[in-house]
């Protein structure tokens, strides 16, 4: 096979990092091959951001012809949990994507990286330090000041290998001694003053158990793992940037003019009224201010899963917003926009009615029943149709009724005529109220003509509503979330606490609400329903066949950003 048989001739419409990509192919580099990887630390759940990098990072090796691994960077016991790799694996292929027999773990190169340490120990270039880290903090220095060596630097080569030897043999209490690097105090880039290699940590490993008591720290393990499984390029966000030269630096202790990782960083993705700190959305389900990692206000994918947004709903706002080198605050509505998008060409429609008041119709049979007709998604034309029970007796939304109705009130008021949605038309005839002067019930009179296919069906109303056989109506709850906090970049805030910014009404929960047959018999958990004139819809993952549970994944329109200006 030809190794330059995957370059784009045609680089127009590519984004940096695959023209870097596509000109490194060009060029021959790494013997033409394509290696990237996706590095997840299993430490949470993976939110929307890590989705941008699992778009670039497969779809690039993908785009080009090349592979992609997932590698778990497992370094630190303390925060890690076989609940999170298990979730990150059910995550990636969700959205589509799969690395095939190339699952790593970093690891499964502590005994390379170990034995770098070693190396390094004895050419010099490490050594053990006892201080603390508050006081190896205080000793960095400033960006436009050096920092203070650390007054065991000049510690004998022997001296290192045999504390560091003990150190992982668990002599030494947890924070008493750090491996670092000898390179350069007085360096303007910070990430070089004696960088901390290896920490002591007594946590039983998930995957290693108590084989090791130093692990090491990212910028020591990354892009030696990288080096170890083959990557070819090592794509990352832009904080990475000042981390780069480090990553080089220690990389070249290993790499030669035949094969070397590259790094190339890019834009991270923030969402207005969100957080994308792991720590925070940790916080948040700890403190139970959410229902666990998959609550459907959260921005991790499990939970936009479970809230019904689709998988190519999510690629298409990560293609739409693309992939530069300048941080960027990205709204919200376009992730809804993208996402009302999907769900118009694939939901199918029915009735669910939210807020339920009777409707009589006084003129039609008692006990009768017929079956009107409903479309089940007019962007889909072999979507087919479904048949909805008419009878006596309905459900309409509270909200659709007025008795003192104001200017272009287009819904039901009295003496008023209004379309129900699929079958008649009907004009309110009377209400009957509680004694506290509630309405229970609205009585209407029906035009039998005017039904789909009969003489009358021509004529015009300007209301059309959704509704609900009352007699065949099954009970449910609707969950109705909305953006998780209330201010538009939280992150921004530094001076509250972000729990502070969170929108109580966030979620809001219906219960008593009237959804048609179909619904019940179709429903399952992430299969996609437009209750008509409401919103998008799908069954949650609690529903039992008693008591169905609908999460609405979006509005049919975006109000927020009128009702926010």
């Amino acid at each position: 096979m030809d190794s330059n048989e995957n370059i784009m001739p045609e680089a127009k419409g590519l984004n940096f990092v695959e023209e870097i990509v596509n000109n490194d192919l060009k060029d021959g580099k790494n013997g033409g091959r394509l290696n990237t990887r996706f590095p997840p630390e299993p430490n949470g759940y993976l939110h929307i951001g890590h989705a941008k990098a699992i778009c670039m990072d497969f779809g690039i090796a993908e785009k080009f012809g090349g592979t992609c691994n997932l590698r778990f960077d497992d370094t630190n016991p303390v925060k890690e949990d076989v609940e999170y790799v298990d979730s990150i694996r059910e995550d990636i292929k969700w959205l589509g994507f799969d690395w095939g027999d190339r699952e790593y773990y970093a690891s499964d190169y502590f005994p390379q990286l170990f034995e770098l340490a070693v190396r390094l120990i004895k050419e010099g270039k490490a050594y053990v330090d006892d201080q603390t880290s508050e006081q190896i903090a205080s000793q960095k220095g400033t960006p436009t000041q050096p920092g203070t060596e650390s007054p065991y630097r000049s510690r004998s080569v022997e001296e290192n290998l045999d504390l560091f030897m003990r150190m992982n043999a668990g002599e030494f209490e947890e924070g008493s001694r750090v491996l670092r690097a000898k390179i350069d105090m007085a360096n303007s880039n910070m990430h070089f003053r004696d960088p901390i290699m290896y920490r002591i940590i007594k946590t039983p490993h998930h995957r290693t158990g108590t084989t090791w008591k130093v692990y090491p720290m990212y910028d020591f393990a990354h892009g030696q793992s990288d080096y170890f499984e083959g990557v070819t390029h090592s794509i990352c966000t832009l904080e990475f940037v000042p981390h780069r030269p480090l990553y080089e630096y220690f990389v070249k202790e290993l790499a030669d003019e035949t094969y070397c990782p590259r790094q190339i960083e890019f834009n991270r993705l923030n969402l207005t009224y969100t957080v994308m700190s792991k720590r925070k959305l940790l916080q948040l389900v700890k403190e139970g201010l959410v229902a666990g990692w998959d609550d459907p206000r959260m921005p991790t994918i499990s939970g936009l899963r479970r809230r019904g947004f689709t998988p190519r709903s999510i690629r298409n706002f990560i293609d739409a917003i693309g992939y530069t080198k300048y941080e960027a605050l990205n709204s919200i509505s376009l992730l809804e926009h993208a996402v009302r998008d999907d769900l118009n060409k694939i939901s199918t429609r029915g009735m669910a009615v939210i807020n339920p008041v009777k409707v009589v119709i006084t003129n039609y049979p008692e006990g009768q029943t017929e079956m009107v007709e409903m479309e089940n998604n007019p962007e889909d034309t072999e979507s087919g149709v479904h048949q909805m029970p008419f009878s006596r007796e309905i459900y309409i939304e509270r909200d659709d009724f007025m008795e003192n109705p104001p200017k272009k009130f287009f819904r039901l008021a009295p003496d008023g005529e209004v379309r129900l949605k699929g079958a008649y038309i009907v004009k309110c005839t009377g209400v009957k109220k509680d004694a506290d002067g509630n309405i229970e019930e609205i009585y209407c009179t029906y035009d039998p003509d005017t039904r789909s296919g009969l003489p009358g069906a021509s004529r015009k109303v300007k209301g059309t509503l959704h509704w609900v056989s009352a007699p065949t109506a099954v009970n449910a709850t609707a969950r109705i979330y909305d953006r998780l906090f209330c201010v538009e970049n939280p992150a921004a805030e530094t001076e509250r606490d972000f729990r502070e910014m969170l929108n109580p009404d966030s979620l809001k929960v219906a219960e008593g609400i009237k959804v048609e047959p179909y619904l019940a018999e179709i429903s399952s958990p992430g299969v996609p329903l437009q209750f008509q004139r409401i919103g998008y819809f799908t069954l949650d993952k609690d529903s039992t066949p008693g008591n169905l549970i609908f999460n609405r994944t979006i509005a049919l329109k975006d109000s927020w950003e009128k009702i926010n200006k």
